[in-house]
């Protein structure tokens, strides 16, 4: 090792004062006005034989909280209930917990290192407990969202081969239909007030158990989660990645996109099984040391969203696009966001006109972020850099980010190709491991020196990226290649369209044209179809290239998404092609 990257990290753990010398080595060059993440990668690579978030980490600001080197009155964890209860914890009593968790993982429930758990939790303060529980064992935990079927449980629970399923009073009659024939799952946790025949509680565990814990070593390339991608057809793949791919590999989202420091608030909208959920809930702000706000809503309330902005002391926020879209819908004028300051977006592409409204509306930029499940950010658009909407911003280190064509030659900057990532001759620590039990869509994922993303874009003179659409989306009408996100970007900007969806439809003389399935907003509901038709082709042919209007529209009242709610175009253009 050539050099003790826990005494570096952790011994100068940064704060505003004493930046981490390790971050710092990492990236050295990357200004946030110039982040172009290919400057020092090597750096990247000198990684130490051991890592665990829990006691590397996590630890080691609650060493800090004891020493009076990190302020006690802003919490590592806050969580706020339905009822407006409260719960804070300081990373000192983080640690507590997590530690008695892990004695009931361990003890209790019997898990060993290596072991596989689903958590299917919502937003409640024991997930993270749980979680923090799960590195301190060593056991690899799988988020999954409480949204899931019982036929998605059942899937889930068999091809990962899970020994323990941890989830609430309301999901165990759903996991209880389907335990009968999973025969890996061994043990069945429930957090609740009550009891459940067959389960464990984990409450009244976590009262027996003891607050001692020694912490596993394990080493930075172990696997640590593994997260089921939602994928557009085909069943969901097992995403594995190591302890130091997201425990260090988020040490730049943290530092340079989300811009913390441990005085800071942020509040991210994700759901626990979603990795956004890991990017903005978990591991990037305590890296920094900031403290993760969040609130238990089931379901997403604009009210109950801006009123929490304006009661608590919330510096930054981080939603998608639609967020920011149903947020700016409300009288945001009779609202005062006292301590906020930094607003960002990921999760899908920012329509430039959602970033009009909010600044119109609040005075604040969105700075967009860009990442897939298999990766930490790709591209992002920090503070100090110039916004270009509709950009997803430059590469983030330590990738070297590329738009490559079919034979994985690079191009030049405006032209179109397949977005991906060097992984030769090093590849990336902070990328995936691989896809649990399927080499052939691990190796499909590559191409000459490269991880392909499956996103279309281009790349301007000044390193910024511009998302075009998956790589299968691509609509190609007349000789024209048309992207399906520019599409829609131009309808979003008209006020009838609440949602969108473009895909291609075939057509006899063409081969294939641009149709577009639109959700129309209350306020146009009752106006003529055929007269809407026109008026938002002629609206999309004056917003962008002519020759991309969609020649079909279709009101529709609903689209078809991913349990993650990622709209499944293929779905669509499976059914326009099937028609003939």
């Amino acid at each position: 090792m050539k050099f003790l990257f826990k005494l570096q990290i952790f011994n100068s753990i940064w704060t505003p004062k004493s930046p981490c010398r390790f971050f710092s080595l990492c990236c050295r060059g990357f200004a946030p006005q110039n982040i172009s993440g290919y400057e020092s990668p090597s750096l990247y690579k000198d990684l130490p034989e051991h890592f665990n978030f829990a006691s590397d980490v996590l630890d080691k600001w609650s060493q800090m909280e004891k020493n009076g080197e990190r302020a006690s009155s802003i919490p590592a964890l806050w969580w706020v209930g339905d009822q407006g209860n409260e719960v804070r914890w300081s990373f000192e009593e983080l640690g507590f917990l997590s530690r008695k968790a892990a004695n009931v993982l361990s003890d209790a429930c019997g898990l060993k290192k290596g072991d596989r758990v689903i958590v299917m939790l919502p937003r409640i303060p024991e997930w993270w407990s749980i979680t923090v529980g799960c590195m301190r064992t060593g056991i690899i935990y799988i988020p999954a969202t409480t949204q899931l079927t019982a036929n998605d449980i059942f899937y889930r629970l068999q091809a990962s081969k899970a020994k323990c399923i941890i989830t609430n009073d309301i999901l165990a009659p759903v996991v209880d239909s389907v335990v009968s024939k999973c025969q890996f799952l061994k043990i069945r946790l429930m957090v609740s007030e009550g009891s459940r025949d067959g389960w464990l509680d984990f409450k009244e565990l976590l009262k027996a158990a003891h607050s001692n814990h020694n912490p596993v070593k394990t080493k930075s390339q172990e696997a640590m989660t593994i997260y089921f991608t939602s994928g557009t057809t085909g069943y969901p793949k097992m995403v594995e990645h190591s302890h130091s791919s997201f425990g260090i590999g988020m040490t730049s989202t943290g530092r340079f996109w989300l811009d913390l420091n441990p005085s800071d608030i942020l509040w991210g909208l994700s759901d626990p099984g979603w990795v956004k959920f890991a990017f903005s809930c978990f591991f990037s702000p305590w890296i920094q040391g900031a403290c993760i706000f969040t609130h238990s809503m089931l379901q997403f309330e604009a009210t109950t969203v801006l009123n929490c902005l304006s009661r608590f002391p919330i510096t930054s926020f981080c939603g998608t696009p639609t967020v920011y879209r149903m947020l700016a819908q409300h009288d945001l004028t009779s609202y005062k966001f006292k301590s906020l300051k930094h607003c960002l977006s990921g999760g899908e592409p920012l329509n430039p006109e959602v970033m009009e409204k909010w600044k119109s509306k609040t005075g604040m930029d969105i700075y967009e972020g860009y990442a897939q499940t298999e990766t930490v950010l790709i591209c992002s658009v920090c503070k100090g850099m110039k916004i270009k909407p509709g950009a997803m911003g430059k590469a983030s280190p330590p990738y070297d980010v590329q738009v490559i064509d079919e034979n994985a030659n690079i191009l030049p900057p405006g032209k179109e190709g397949d977005i991906a990532i060097r992984i030769k001759p090093t590849r990336p620590f902070c990328l995936f491991s691989h896809y649990v039990d399927d080499p052939e869509k691990t190796a499909a994922s590559e191409r000459g020196d490269f991880y392909i993303t499956g996103d279309r874009g281009i790349v301007d003179e000044d390193g910024y990226f511009w998302f075009i659409g998956r790589a299968d989306d691509v609509i190609l009408s007349s000789g024209y290649r048309i992207g399906p996100f520019e599409v829609e970007n131009a309808l979003m900007e008209h006020p009838a369209i609440a949602e969108a969806a473009v895909v291609s439809s075939p057509d006899p003389i063409r081969g294939e044209v641009v149709k577009a399935f639109v959700i129309l907003s209350p306020d146009f509901a009752s106006h003529d179809p055929e007269k809407l038709t026109k008026e938002l082709q002629e609206h999309v042919k004056k917003m962008t290239a002519p020759y991309k209007y969609p020649r079909k529209v279709e009101f529709v009242q609903q689209l078809p998404k991913t349990i993650s709610g990622k709209i499944q175009r293929k779905e669509l253009r499976k059914k326009e092609w099937e028609r003939i």
